[in-house]
């Protein structure tokens, strides 16, 4: 999603000079958290390494059926070419973290639904947008003018590389940004403008270590190795990108998480320093941090629709909702009371979510005949999980 306006719409009355470009830039800083953004960085990117990883990447067929990232790859290298005449990016950050119910006690809960913490709230780029955009007329006005384009999480941009850049964090080993103040519970934006402002002088250092939680902790294994994501077995892939049927091989894996997954970065000891965020948007609406399986699973597609209003979670759709359910639904150890939930609701289903029925009734009346295990998960993992072995400088 973007909002563009270009340097033939307004223009400055004159240039600015060195000095008041060092000015402007100073105050862009000092005036991000009025509009909501705890970090900016500008910066002038320098990319073609990220495509040349990106590409390799893409050979590997790690994205999936995400076609998109395969297009556009001259634009993401040249990221100026997709708006002419910019010459500089205002990278920011926002956080979202919400003061929901924890997720670890839930990830305990097999017959409760896990939903990623950063879309238990209203859809994120509208607010986010309406904020960049915002900032961006408030540039304009103190340059006396100036072209911009706003990004969220929208058109090929390498979102991540460029935070790094501008100095927002680094990439931690499970391909996130990180920051020493604030973890990785942060969305990212861009302000591409046509204003030569001086770049920030930052030195971006890793701080991870030898730490090596985030890899060992994913319940389906899709890093390859540090710094390398197979989406196709990541859950939040196999939850909202994937259409179709999830492999079965992974079903079982995917414990109560039925939109997205965040035990990466719920393990991760730099989120020991993550703040909750005040932005009520992001809030969780509707119960979503903390409602039953089976709750959601009643739904018929008004109430989805209705429910889900404003939020990411739409992006799944009805059909997609109803088969991460049942996947769920399938390891929640939830015997009869849930095949019969199951059975009940079939008919209704099409052809590939009545597959997923199927899988989950076999599962569960399997369950029957045996002891309850409940998934383990380390309470203390966010805090003290390879801190030996963590650096903090």
């Amino acid at each position: 999603m973007t909002e563009h306006v270009s340097s033939s719409e307004i223009k400055p009355k004159k240039p600015l000079s060195d000095q008041q470009l060092a000015t402007l830039a100073q105050k862009i800083h000092d005036l991000a958290a009025d509009f909501g953004f705890q970090q900016v960085g500008i910066v002038d990117p320098q990319l073609d390494e990220t495509l040349k990883h990106h590409m390799a990447w893409l050979d590997n067929g790690f994205h999936g059926e995400m076609s998109y990232l395969e297009g556009n790859l001259d634009k993401r290298a040249k990221p100026y070419d997709m708006v002419p005449g910019s010459c500089r990016i205002i990278s920011v950050r926002m956080n979202h973290l919400p003061p929901a119910f924890s997720a670890l006690t839930l990830l305990k809960q097999p017959e409760k639904a896990y939903i990623a913490r950063y879309t238990l709230g209203r859809d994120y780029h509208k607010t986010f947008r309406k904020r960049l955009t915002q900032f961006g007329q408030k540039i304009s006005e103190l340059a006396g003018g100036m072209g911009y384009r706003a990004f969220v999480d929208s058109a090929p941009v390498f979102e991540r590389p460029i935070a790094e850049q501008a100095g927002l964090g680094w990439t931690g080993k499970h391909t996130l940004i990180l920051n020493r103040s604030a973890g990785s519970w942060f969305f990212l934006g861009e302000l591409f403008i046509d204003l030569p402002l001086p770049v920030d002088n930052v030195s971006t250092q890793q701080h991870c270590g030898s730490c090596t939680a985030c890899l060992d902790v994913c319940p389906t294994q899709a890093f390859t190795k540090a710094y390398e994501l197979d989406a196709t077995r990541c859950i939040s892939y196999l939850t909202i990108e994937k259409k179709g049927e999830i492999p079965v091989e992974l079903r079982s894996l995917m414990g109560n998480r039925i939109f997205g997954c965040d035990d990466c970065q719920l393990v991760c000891p730099w989120n020991r320093f993550a703040k909750h965020t005040d932005e009520t948007d992001f809030h969780p609406r509707h119960s979503l941090d903390d409602v039953s399986l089976l709750t959601l699973f009643s739904w018929d597609e008004a109430t989805f629709l209705k429910r889900t209003e404003g939020s990411a979670i739409r992006r799944t759709g009805y059909e997609g909702w109803l088969r991460n359910i049942a996947v769920a639904l399938g390891n929640s150890k939830g015997g009869q009371p849930v095949i019969d939930a199951l059975v009940s609701k079939r008919p209704e289903c099409s052809e590939m979510v009545q597959s997923h029925i199927d899988w989950a009734v076999e599962q569960l009346q399997k369950d029957l005949s045996e002891p309850i295990k409940l998934l383990q998960f380390n309470d203390n993992d966010t805090t003290s999980r390879n801190r030996d072995s963590h650096e903090h400088s």
